[in-house]
């Protein structure tokens, strides 16, 4: 098996081009231990050259919110009272980490997002 790094947008690209003729190779075989190899390459390229931020923990709740349809009475379990909602929602105070686990428990959240509030410190 013939299988070099990934080093520029050009190897990265023919890695996917590969990648895309392998997709219906079985498990087991050479070409889909192929592909095995070639999606990790890929796989670490793009977290490399690619990385993606999580949400802020306001946007991560409104998301969550807006996917579920959920309304500030639904969060008031979980945060406090609904006045408090509305400051954590308007990023006027920070979430506590009872707040986070509840949120993190009750709607699924991830807690990544949920401790990520570097944005609601700086909009304060």
């Amino acid at each position: 098996m013939n299988i070099r790094p990934i080093k520029t947008e050009a190897d990265y690209r023919n890695t996917l081009r590969e990648i895309e003729t392998l997709m219906a190779a079985q498990a087991g075989t050479e070409e889909g231990d192929r592909l095995d190899v070639l999606t990790t390459l890929v796989e670490a390229y793009e977290r490399r050259h690619f990385p993606m931020e999580l949400p802020d923990a306001v946007e991560a709740i409104k998301f969550r919110m807006e996917q579920q349809g959920l309304t500030v009475d639904d969060l008031v379990p979980a945060i406090g009272r609904k006045n408090r909602v509305y400051e954590i929602l308007a990023r006027k105070r920070p979430l506590t980490v009872r707040m986070i686990q509840s949120l993190h428990e009750r709607f699924n959240i991830p807690a990544e997002s949920l401790i990520n509030q570097s944005s609601s410190r700086r909009a304060a």
